[in-house]
């Protein structure tokens, strides 16, 4: 088991890391909308929120050699399903046409009051062999 953590995405803000690789595969925890750095910055509105979720997801899965092509499985928690289109509206932008299997959860309040939290499940990508 390897444990990932770097500095392009949100620090862990308690007893668990952001990534975890095991047999391949890497397993993300949830992911907040919050901006890298020291202070703690959610931008606003549903749109930009799942951009910087989207953002520190890429950031976290490079660290640990895969990446948003490679995503297997993600849930989306968001406190109102009203929000579902825009959110479904980005996640089509940013993942284009990879379509890994997804959950969404009406959840009520997510942690800081953001409005979009996600957490996935990728594949490592695989070392081009050398010829």
């Amino acid at each position: 088991m390897q444990f990932i953590e770097t500095d392009t995405a949100p620090s862990a803000a308690g007893h668990y890391s952001q990534a975890v690789v095991s047999n391949g595969l890497v397993f993300l925890s949830g992911v907040l909308p919050i901006a890298p750095g020291g202070e703690r910055h959610i931008p606003q509105g549903i749109e930009a929120q799942a951009r910087q979720v989207f953002d520190n997801m890429r950031n976290i899965l490079h660290a640990a050699g895969s990446g948003l092509d490679c995503l297997v499985n993600v849930q989306v928690f968001i406190p109102d399903i009203a929000l579902w289109p825009s959110v479904n509206a980005i996640y089509g932008q940013m993942l284009g046409t990879h379509k890994p299997a997804r959950t969404i959860v009406p959840c009520g309040a997510l942690h800081y009051d953001a409005l979009i939290e996600m957490n996935a499940v990728a594949v490592i990508k695989q070392a081009t062999p050398e010829r």
